[in-house]
């Protein structure tokens, strides 16, 4: 889900000469040259993006011969667009909002999920706080005015047999906490379980947290790296190296936080540590897929068709998606042609 503070706008630039492993003797002056990528986020730095900043930091990216630069948007609605148009090489968002540009005409495709289970939740705070969808009837529920959320919110109700309407939604933009901390809605539904859910708990404001996959939305990739699938006809070996050099630094991050947040720190200074120390635990294990076999970005095709079609029901897409091709594994480390890294 598109987050909800002000983006800030950076550069972080690693760079390094790839060093020839297994390949033939070639004079230096032949050696291949240092690829550059240029990676959008989907937000400011923060620890959903602990594992992009320990491969960085760590210096797997720069071992996989890529010069990534990493860049957070100005405006939260845009990685997409700037990646359709070839302006970044790489782009994280969402498994909605790719469904949503492929349903504009826009050829991209999932190649790896970076968080691998939703993280938008209903939050709520204080005495009347709620622990069950049941319990919405009669409250004010405080969203982005993102459509897929008012869908999600519709979804639960259903499920919980409360009428869609006795329950107010509110579209309060990205100001989610806020709104909740003033009372201005009951609950918000679009903030995030593993970043304001801790946040509150951090101020000691005892949040009730109730998560999209229990209550009825079909689960999904919250977060997932996205490329143009005409580079990925060309044979995406940038991308693969990429994510096999991705799925190498968040290994290290799980040895090891401070591998991943020393660096996230130096690239947004604002951030509170205690609180990025504290999410990057919480969301180490969805980092990963759910079953060991799976390997490091596994994005569930079933999973994918579920929620295309879920998507595609409550009229939130002109046409029913053909997820099979919005989603790929064959970049993924030991998958497709090339299994090595």
């Amino acid at each position: 889900m598109i987050r909800r503070l002000t983006c800030l706008a950076l550069a972080v630039i690693a760079a390094v000469a790839l060093a020839a492993c297994g390949e033939k003797n070639e004079p230096a002056s032949t050696a291949p040259a240092t690829e550059q990528v240029r990676l959008m986020l989907d937000f400011f730095p923060n620890a959903d993006h602990a594992g992009i900043y320990a491969a960085l930091g760590t210096g797997e990216f720069r071992k996989a011969g890529l010069d990534v630069a990493i860049q957070a948007p100005t405006d939260p609605s845009s990685p997409l667009k700037l990646l359709a148009a070839g302006r970044v090489d790489l782009a994280i968002s969402y498994e909605p909002e790719l469904l949503l540009a492929r349903d504009r005409g826009e050829r991209l495709v999932a190649v790896g999920a970076i968080v691998t289970k939703p993280l938008t939740s209903i939050i709520s705070i204080g005495k009347n706080a709620v622990s069950d969808p049941g319990q919405l009837r009669g409250k004010t529920v405080g969203t982005a005015g993102i459509p897929y959320q008012s869908a999600y919110l519709k979804t639960i109700l259903d499920r919980a047999a409360v009428p869609p309407s006795s329950v107010k939604e509110v579209n309060v933009g990205f100001n989610l906490v806020p709104a909740m901390l003033s009372k201005k809605v009951d609950a918000t539904l679009g903030a995030f379980w593993n970043y304001e859910g801790i946040q509150l708990r951090q101020k000691r404001k005892r949040p009730k947290v109730i998560r999209m996959e229990k209550v009825g939305v079909p689960t999904y990739d919250e977060l997932i790296l996205v490329a143009r699938e005409q580079d990925l006809q060309k044979g995406g070996a940038k991308v693969r190296r990429f994510i096999h050099a991705l799925a190498r630094g968040t290994e290290a991050l799980k040895r090891n936080q401070d591998l991943g947040v020393n660096p996230l720190m130096q690239a947004n200074p604002d951030l509170d540590r205690k609180l990025q120390e504290a999410s990057v635990r919480a969301t180490l294990p969805v980092f990963f897929p759910a079953k060991p076999s799976q390997p490091y970005g596994w994005m569930d095709p079933m999973e994918w068709a579920a929620y295309g079609r879920w998507m595609y029901e409550n009229k939130l897409l002109n046409s029913p998606p053909n997820t099979a091709a919005a989603v790929t594994n064959e970049f993924l480390p030991g998958q497709g042609p090339t299994s090595g890294s």
